[in-house]
């Protein structure tokens, strides 16, 4: 899937894309990950060492899948640049805590430099209670796009 966004990109077929890994109840498996559990009975682990060691794996399966798109990006030349550093691409999750369905402290990961306007290499840990939606208004702004809120945003946050 990650060749065919990149080909996408390249041939100017789209500029934007959403990729849902899974349905939220889905019981598939990730067996290239190496895990024969489902992603979502693993996320509700009941505090269970075996299936947070599971849990973390299939994560770090799905987080090397993001880089392996985020390197296809960078190797494919878009003008005298490349597509990682005039697109952006978001990575996370609407859930900190999937054991106890808990929106607090969301994992997230911002990459691209939205030809030049986010600068990158940031660690940016916001304010307990701090809405998803200030991230993704703050990426709209990064790519030209005025507007004031987006869902329950409160505020742009500096990117």
């Amino acid at each position: 899937l990650s060749d065919l966004l990149v080909l996408a990109f390249a041939a100017d077929i789209t500029r934007v894309a959403t990729v849902k890994l899974g349905m939220d109840r889905s019981q598939r498996v990730y067996s290239e990950s190496g895990v024969d559990g489902p992603f979502h009975i693993l996320s509700h682990h009941s505090e269970e060492p075996e299936k947070i060691e599971a849990f973390g794996r299939l994560n770090a399966f799905h987080v090397r899948q993001f880089a392996y798109f985020l390197e296809r990006l960078h190797e494919t030349a878009d003008g005298a640049s490349n597509l990682l550093r005039q697109s952006v691409a978001l990575y996370g999750s609407p859930i900190g805590d999937s054991h106890v369905h808990a929106h607090d402290f969301l994992p997230l990961i911002l990459a691209g430099h939205a030809g030049g306007r986010i600068a990158g290499g940031q660690h940016i840990m916001s304010a307990p209670g701090t809405p998803m939606a200030n991230v993704l208004l703050s990426v709209a702004h990064s790519l030209g796009m005025e507007m004031e809120r987006f869902g329950d945003s409160t505020g742009a946050i500096a990117l």
